[in-house]
């Protein structure tokens, strides 16, 4: 399988994702834990159907010493009891700005609420900035059909 388009080739899409990628490198500086980036990087890519992007954080995750068991139950999380309550409300709070166009309202204020007590006014102005990046990611890369397996962990610098 081949993407439909080299992202890298064209000059208005690589000019796109340098800023993007610009954007993810400010996120990746803040105080937001890595384990949580990961976490919400790997689910919103699973709810979209981004292989791509689901290898790519399911190998940098295990790469930075994630547990297979833990990645294996991303997609499960809310039954299973290896995660933690903060990485729990980020990852309701990726499901549901993920799935914005599902819910009537967006993201609720009970999972806003429970965000905001386990994360900071930075931490959760990176939350939202990464699941908003992380789907811009995973439409451009479903859009084009980019194919999934050959990822290496820190292959994007």
């Amino acid at each position: 399988m081949e993407a439909r388009l080299n992202l890298f080739a064209n000059p208005v899409a690589a000019g796109a994702l340098k800023h993007l990628v610009a954007a993810g490198k400010v996120i990746g500086e803040s105080s937001l834990p890595a384990t949580t980036r990961e976490l919400v990087l790997l689910r919103a890519s699973q709810i979209n159907g981004c292989g791509f992007c689901v290898d790519m954080h399911s190998k940098d995750a295990a790469h930075a010493g994630e547990t297979s068991l833990r990645l294996n139950l991303v997609a499960a999380w809310r039954e299973a009891k290896v995660f933690t309550d903060a990485e729990r409300a980020a990852l309701e709070l990726a499901e549901q700005g993920t799935r914005i166009a599902d819910g009537a309202g967006g993201v609720g204020d009970e999972v806003w609420a429970n965000a905001a007590k386990h994360y900071d006014e930075e931490q959760l102005g990176a939350l939202v900035s990464l699941i908003a990046l992380i789907n811009a990611f995973n439409r451009v890369n479903v859009i084009v059909q980019q194919p999934a397996g050959d990822y290496q962990p820190g292959q994007f610098g």
